[in-house]
């Protein structure tokens, strides 16, 4: 249970550093905040430096667990954030 409410976790602070209206102004001055995948990574690596501060999820502070859950946040981020946007679930219909 505690990798879900990882990766909602990193997929919601994903969701707010890329697309939420607090980082308009800074936003499109450094291209990093347009991608849900790179914000993605960082926000996992954050998740796990301050996991000892949450009951959540707990995983031990080594350098392959900042690496391998960076991977996922990343990852998963980037899929939910194509899947999902502010209307609900995005489609794209291209019949030819």
């Amino acid at each position: 249970m505690g990798l879900i409410y990882f990766i909602l976790c990193a997929y919601g602070l994903t969701q707010i550093l890329a697309y939420g209206s607090v980082f308009r102004k800074i936003r499109p001055k450094h291209h990093f905040f347009h991608c849900p995948m790179c914000i993605g990574f960082w926000v996992g690596v954050f998740l796990v430096g301050i996991n000892r501060y949450t009951e959540l999820f707990t995983y031990d502070n080594n350098i392959v667990n900042y690496l391998l859950l960076g991977c996922l946040s990343s990852g998963t981020s980037y899929v939910l954030c194509k899947l999902f946007g502010d209307n609900g679930v995005k489609y794209d219909i291209n019949v030819k």
